[in-house]
């Protein structure tokens, strides 16, 4: 199992009122419903393995590169040296440390590489999966890993994680025409504004469908612009055709990467808190026993 940990814990963060604080009066709302989110998938799943992945960077430059456009309206402050700051609520970046403290004394596997974003991580520990691979995420971008030959899937949360949309190849293509890797397609071809990826302009989500549908995938697209042949109607096919600087460097940005270099880390899920007594002291210092607790509960069960 492995866990877009930012996106769980954004979450958490607007799912459990923010009136959830410390002693101190820290708010550890995005704390304790993340604590609650991993026990309720542990006890529900049962994985043997689970990571928690990280944003090491959220932005990086080799994809700022590609297309500056990227998540630009998310930055809060650019940097010379390193990630840029992100947007991000002011009583939720306090409580991102809190939340890597804590996993780290449950001994919950946390990884996150420089220069790459959780969903690469995710991405290459997919591709070195021996066996099935549950992606808990409540990104969408990440459907392009599902794969049901190799027995991975996206589970994504509806409300809460009690509620869980299980996106396998029969889901996707039901909702949007495509597999896994014909996502990503789909994904860059009608654009996303909350990534800052403009799209081609005029094709929307079932455009892109019908689309790739007709043409299998993007370079049959693209092949299908130089086909006077082609179906493409005059106006697709001078849209495709002036995006194709767009085309020729998007796939690179939305799609995942597989090839991550990854630190060395034991993924086995822990039966037991590796730290006890540091989840004690943490459990105290931020008033999260209830939580604490029901996430040791479920490990031990």
């Amino acid at each position: 199992m492995l866990l877009d940990t930012a996106s769980l814990y954004y979450r958490a963060y607007f799912g459990v009122p923010d009136s959830v604080k410390a002693p101190d009066g820290t708010p550890v709302n995005a704390v304790r419903g993340l604590l609650d989110f991993i026990g309720r998938l542990v006890q529900d799943h049962r994985p043997d393995d689970l990571v928690a992945c990280m944003d090491a960077d959220w932005r990086p430059h080799w994809r700022v590169e590609l297309i500056p456009s990227y998540k630009a309206h998310r930055v809060a402050e650019e940097t010379a040296s390193g990630p840029d700051l992100e947007e991000t609520p002011d009583t939720l970046a306090p409580q991102v440390p809190i939340i890597e403290a804590v996993l780290d004394a449950f001994g919950i596997a946390r990884v996150g590489v420089a220069g790459y974003e959780a969903d690469d991580v995710i991405g290459t520990l997919s591709t070195r999966a021996s066996g099935p691979v549950d992606i808990v995420t409540g990104d969408r971008d990440l459907y392009q890993l599902v794969d049901d030959a190799r027995r991975r899937r996206v589970l994504y949360p509806l409300k809460g994680v009690g509620s869980l949309q299980v996106t396998d190849e029969a889901w996707l293509r039901e909702k949007y025409g495509v597999d896994g890797p014909g996502y990503a397609d789909l994904a860059l071809l009608r654009g996303d504004p909350s990534d800052g990826l403009p799209g081609v302009p005029g094709v929307g989500e079932k455009t892109a469908a019908k689309l790739l549908d007709a043409y299998g995938d993007l370079a049959g697209i693209i092949a299908a612009i130089d086909e006077p042949k082609s179906k493409l109607t005059p106006t697709q096919r001078r849209r495709l055709d002036e995006s194709r600087p767009y085309l020729a460097v998007a796939p690179k940005v939305v799609q995942v990467a597989l090839d991550v270099p990854l630190p060395a880390f034991d993924p086995t899920l822990p039966h037991q808190p590796s730290q006890p007594e540091l989840v004690d002291a943490l459990a105290h210092r931020w008033g999260l026993g209830g939580a604490m607790s029901r996430l040791s509960s479920a490990l031990r069960s």
